[in-house]
């Protein structure tokens, strides 16, 4: 039987796309929930596109939360991506999906992870600190910012001339490369 994962993304969603293109396919991961909590965001048209369910997770009302979880449960999904989602998982939505809950996140933790840490504030950071590597890592959440156990990390050396701009770029590929990939891998462990 599919297992079904909600991808919740707060930017353009280039990732969530990446993803489900990933496993449009897939005899084993169906992308069931396609969750922003930008108001426009591009990806409400694009889960009607692709027939996935779309939630709007408005954060500007209390408990905000509990709505999508009660949604997620009446979809019966099984795994939940965080795919550039910038808000805090509250607690009880961690408890319900213990150590089904993954992230990305874009530098080498816990180097430049916690909150605010996200983006092209990190970039920045990493060439104002003449780091010689960035990178990604791939994390199970917790209920503190990326200090969830690492599941997958990958470096990246930054080139002679780099800026936080290219550095941004290099970045998104190494995570498209990866991340539903890993999301693969982690699932079909926990079969």
């Amino acid at each position: 039987m599919k297992k079904n994962i909600a991808v919740l993304a707060s930017g353009k969603g280039s990732n969530a796309k990446n993803i489900c293109a990933f496993f449009q396919k897939s005899e084993i991961v169906s992308v069931k929930l396609i969750c922003s909590n930008k108001k426009n965001s591009l990806l409400k048209s694009f889960s009607n596109e692709i027939g996935a369910n779309y939630y709007f997770l408005d954060n500007t009302s209390t408990c905000f939360f509990d709505g999508f979880i009660n949604y997620a449960q009446t979809l019966n999904i099984d795994f939940i991506v965080l795919a550039g989602f910038l808000l805090k998982v509250p607690k009880e939505l961690i408890e319900l999906y213990n150590g089904n809950i993954i992230n990305i996140h874009p530098s080498l933790l816990p180097k430049y992870g916690g909150k605010g840490m996200y983006g092209m504030n990190i970039h920045n950071l990493v060439i104002k600190n003449k780091e010689k590597y960035s990178g990604i890592t791939i994390h199970f959440v917790n209920e503190e910012y990326d200090s969830g156990a690492i599941i997958f990390q990958h470096n990246y050396e930054l080139k002679k001339n780099e800026t936080a701009e290219s550095l941004a770029k290099e970045i998104q590929k190494i995570e498209h490369s990866f991340f539903p990939k890993i999301i693969l891998e982690t699932i079909k462990k926990a079969l």
